[in-house]
């Protein structure tokens, strides 16, 4: 009887990790067009022609493709530059300055790391900057800090990459694609410090309401993804109900955070609708209405079209 019962236990653990990667149904279409203000389609599954296509269908009509090193930077332009319905940001994620500085190599001393991991940067920035440039562009971002992964020995390599990019940002005209976690209070007085862009995005906004009002006086966007769907989320869903309408967006980070009822499955831009549908509920307000504002918040943001 124990062979059988733990038999069943492992068809049942095989049959649930299948599933997790399965990709969830479409949900039912949106009734205006928004766009997902922030995807990774070169980490996903499916080619862009396909995911464009899944999009549409749903109402997702524009993404905005985002770079984390200077190889998907260069990818995120060039697929802007195909598509019409794609448009990119490039920069240096969080961890990925810290990683260039603080890099190993075979038969080097301390100092030659040192010397070699500040070139390394030095040359990543000079890269997005010329990306930065282009008219496919339409945002320096992900950038900002990260105090997650990186541990004390990368947080002055964070700081001054995070630095380099709003000056990016500025100089080019660009919207500014914040990616904050774990490091709200550095974030915000970096931003303070070197005065920030025009147009500032939190990208899958993580803070609580008291920093979405404060976002709010400083006309930061808040973008919100699918952890404001998940149950256990609330300080989020306090911090959409104050965040001003004009300052809202959404985004799916796909292929992560899927949003709820398929957390832990692969997402992608066609999952829009379920974040959307769940943000009108939690502000009180029609769908149609939020998708308008959304469309609307999106195109001043990014200077769309």
């Amino acid at each position: 009887m124990n062979g059988d019962r733990d038999g069943k236990q492992q068809r049942r653990g095989r049959a649930r990790e299948q599933e997790r990667n399965v990709a969830p149904p479409a949900p039912e279409a949106l009734p205006s067009p928004v766009a997902d203000s922030h995807t990774h389609l070169d980490m996903q599954d499916r080619g862009v022609e396909e995911s464009l296509r899944l999009a549409s269908a749903v109402n997702v009509t524009k993404l905005i493709q985002v770079g984390c090193d200077v190889p998907s930077s260069e990818w995120a332009e060039r697929m802007a530059q195909q598509h019409a319905d794609i448009h990119a940001t490039v920069a240096l994620h969080p961890n990925e300055g810290p990683r260039l500085v603080l890099g190993d190599v075979d038969g080097w001393s301390g100092q030659q790391r040192a010397a070699g991991g500040l070139r390394a940067l030095e040359a990543a920035l000079a890269r997005i900057d010329e990306l930065a440039a282009s008219p496919h562009v339409v945002g320096v971002g992900e950038t900002g800090l990260d105090y997650y992964r990186t541990g004390p020995e990368g947080v002055a390599a964070q700081q001054e990459s995070f630095r380099r990019h709003i000056e990016i940002a500025k100089r080019h005209g660009k919207c500014l694609v914040i990616h904050d976690r774990e490091a709200h209070e550095d974030v915000l007085r970096i931003l303070e410090e070197e005065g920030a862009p025009e147009r500032v995005v939190f990208h899958c906004y993580s803070g609580d309401a008291a920093m979405a009002k404060v976002c709010a006086d400083r006309g930061y966007v808040m973008s919100f993804a699918g952890p404001v769907t998940f149950k256990a989320n609330q300080a989020l869903r306090d911090a959409l109900r104050v965040a001003p309408l004009e300052l809202v967006l959404v985004e799916t980070d796909a292929p992560f955070l899927t949003p709820a009822p398929y957390r832990g499955r692969p997402n992608a831009p066609y999952l829009i609708p379920l974040t959307v549908r769940s943000m009108a509920e939690t502000r009180g307000m029609d769908v149609a209405e939020l998708c308008a504002a959304i469309d609307s918040n999106t195109r001043r943001v990014f200077s769309l079209r």
